[in-house]
């Protein structure tokens, strides 16, 4: 076959693999209201999809472009780069998925629209990082699973607490509180997978944390550790707080001694390659629906 019969033939089979990549059904995506001044605006997960009470539509207020992408590609934070727009411009979408949609399939259906709405460009490049490696600490896995009747769907909007700040539905929240010479915080999560703990330490720490546990079910937990307020990120210009004085310091265990502590898994530090996804191209302003 000569070799412009072979490109062609590549070409077609390109196109006719996009032609059949799945889609949603009907997407409108148009940028969102500026934020009201006075709050009261939910920037949680998306509603419905695949594996909720609603499989058939999403309903989406106020993601990032970054948000979007760490959904469609199912990456971290760390593993996007691009314009700084990325985190500061959002979105709403209401989509209709098909019937019978498969997570998988929902991943690659927000591939499609990113790519046609904000007419994206981009490619992949890997990277070395310093993270840290979560795994069962040699006195066991202390994680139990949950409590909760995963049968009853959930109300929208942010989890349900009862009259004493407690988790009644499922979800995780962190509550920062102020001792004498810093803060410490409290982690609750109810069903949760271990995900949603991996996110939550690679954002307190300030590096990937890679699941090394082998553990697959949906956990209740509770964390209360300190926070080295010297260590925080601070705005550019300010000088960093002093250190607390011995006698204000915290007497809880730091992050890392908490999680073996209390959930009998061990963070360790390590190096890994993993995925970056390099934004090459984005329109702010997707096209008309």
């Amino acid at each position: 076959m000569a070799k412009q019969s072979i490109v062609a033939a590549l070409l077609l089979a390109a196109v006719a693999a996009h032609a059949q990549s799945p889609t949603f059904e009907v997407a409108s995506v148009k940028p969102s209201a500026p934020v009201p001044a006075t709050g009261g605006v939910y920037f949680g997960p998306a509603r419905g999809g695949p594996g909720t009470p609603d499989p058939e539509q999403i309903t989406w207020t106020y993601p990032t472009l970054k948000t979007l992408l760490l959904t469609a590609y199912d990456l971290k934070n760390y593993q996007i780069a691009g314009p700084a727009w990325l985190d500061t411009e959002r979105y709403d979408i209401i989509a209709k998925v098909p019937s019978g949609t498969t997570k998988e399939q929902l991943g690659l259906m927000w591939q499609n629209l990113l790519t046609e709405r904000f007419r994206l460009t981009l490619h992949h490049d890997p990277k070395e990082f310093q993270v840290e490696q979560l795994t069962i600490a040699p006195s066991g896995s202390k994680l139990k699973e949950t409590a909760q009747d995963l049968t009853i769907p959930l109300p929208p909007g942010p989890p349900q607490r009862d009259s004493k700040g407690q988790l009644t539905s499922p979800g995780m929240i962190t509550t920062i509180f102020p001792d004498p010479g810093g803060v410490h915080a409290r982690t609750i999560g109810r069903a949760q997978p271990l995900s949603q703990l991996i996110a939550m330490l690679a954002n307190s720490l300030s590096r990937p944390v890679l699941d090394k546990t082998g553990l697959t079910g949906k956990y209740d937990f509770d964390l209360e550790y300190s926070i080295d307020i010297v260590s925080l990120p601070l705005p550019p210009g300010l000088p960093p707080p002093p250190p607390p004085a011995e006698g204000d310091r915290s007497p809880l265990p730091d992050l890392k001694a908490a999680v073996q502590q209390n959930l009998g898994l061990r963070l360790a530090p390590g190096k890994a390659n993993l995925d970056v996804l390099v934004i090459d191209k984005a329109d702010k302003v997707p096209t008309e629906n």
